[in-house]
This record gives structure tokens, C-alpha cells and sequence, in this order.
């Protein structure tokens, strides 16, 4: 079903564009240094289930919409710049608990979970990715189009997940040793509002 010299180029390519530093992951990196290393794993899984679904949808041809309906992708940047300016805020408020009460419980996690998921599902950008990406991987003539789609989505989903849950995990670990000191967590709480507010504003600000 898939063409191997195609897959294996693929393979490198995505391992490439996963190891470099992205609005991912620096997300990962900020939620990461908040929550601690469970907390950035979990934010990591949420990013990834929604690189599968922008793969499911490209495979579909719905995320050609945006192509052909701007205001589509314009409405999507705008209500992702908005959350992230709304993460910006309650993380330099220090929502996520005291400073210095270390990685946030369960609950915390499940929110981790999602933010990652609604960041990444509400970054047009991505979707235009899968839409320009993917296709050059696949090989039509040997038939089952959707199926590779779905096959270069779950390798990219998987590589995505192995590379940011280390940058979570790691980042996390490294938060927890820091936020011994009350100040020290103050200013984590800082740096990741200040990650929040420049992916909004690189998102809002860059419409191509």
C-alpha cells in the first residue's frame, strides 16, 4: 500500500521537522515548566491527538476548505491567537496553583491534555501543513489514497508524541527541581505567560 522509498523519505523528513523547535513545542516547554514532567507529557498526547485529527481531515480533503474559503482559516487564527492570549493571562496570574506547590495534580494534567489538543487544533497553520506535506508522500497509483494518508498521519502523530514527550518530560523535571524556590516558580509562571503571549502574537501577526 505504501511506496517504501516514498515512506522512508518521509520518515526523515518528519523526523526533522519534529526535532525542530516549533510553537508546539515551545507550548510543551511552557506547560512543561508549570505542571511538571507528567503534566508536559500529558500536553505532549494532546498535541499529538490533534496532528491525527488534522491528519484524518486532510485524508478526507476537508482541510482543503481552507484553501478555498479564507475566512475560514482566518477565523480559526484569530480564535487560536485569542486562547493563547487567554492561557497568557491565567499563567502569568499563577492559575495553575501557589507558586511553589510544585506539578499540578490530576485535574491539571487533563487540562494540559487539552489545551495541547484546542492549541494545536486551532492553528490554521497546521492544517495548511498536513494539506502541502502529506500529499507529497503519497503514491496514487498504487491505490488506497485515504489509507496512506492515514499512514503518514499516524507516523508523524507517533514521532511527534516520542519527541515532545521528552521535551516534556524533560522540561518538567528540570521545573520541579526549580520551583523549590517561590520565586523561581513566580518566574516560570512569567516565562510561560511570556511563550503564550509570543505564539499568539506570531500566530495573529503572520496570516500567510
Amino acid at each position: 500500500m505504501m511506496d517504501t522509498s516514498l515512506y522512508a523519505a518521509f520518515l526523515a523528513a518528519a523526523f526533522a521537522l519534529c526535532v525542530t523547535p516549533g510553537p508546539d513545542m515551545m507550548f510543551i516547554v511552557a506547560v512543561g515548566g508549570r505542571g511538571g514532567p507528567l503534566t508536559g507529557m500529558t500536553a505532549a498526547a494532546g498535541v499529538a491527538c490533534a496532528m491525527f485529527v488534522h491528519a484524518v481531515a486532510a485524508a478526507l480533503g476537508l482541510s482543503a476548505l481552507f484553501l478555498t474559503l479564507p475566512v475560514l482559516y482566518h477565523a480559526l487564527r484569530w480564535a487560536g491567537a485569542a486562547y493563547l492570549l487567554f492561557l497568557a493571562v491565567k499563567a502569568f496570574r499563577g492559575d495553575g496553583g501557589p507558586a511553589g506547590a510544585g506539578p499540578a495534580p490530576g485535574p491539571g494534567r487533563r487540562r494540559a491534555f487539552w489545551r495541547g489538543a484546542v492549541t494545536n487544533l486551532l492553528n490554521p497553520k497546521v492544517i495548511l501543513f498536513n494539506v502541502s506535506f502529506l500529499p507529497q508522500f503519497v503514491n496514487p497509483g498504487l491505490g488506497h489514497v485515504r489509507e496512506q494518508f492515514l499512514v503518514l498521519g499516524c507516523t508523524i502523530t507517533a514521532i511527534g508524541l516520542l519527541v515532545d514527550g521528552t521535551v516534556g518530560l524533560l522540561s518538567g523535571r528540570l521545573a520541579s527541581l526549580l520551583r523549590r524556590s517561590r520565586r523561581v516558580a513566580r518566574g516560570l509562571d512569567y516565562f510561560s505567560g511570556t511563550v503564550f503571549t509570543g505564539l499568539a502574537v506570531r500566530l495573529a501577526a503572520t496570516p500567510e
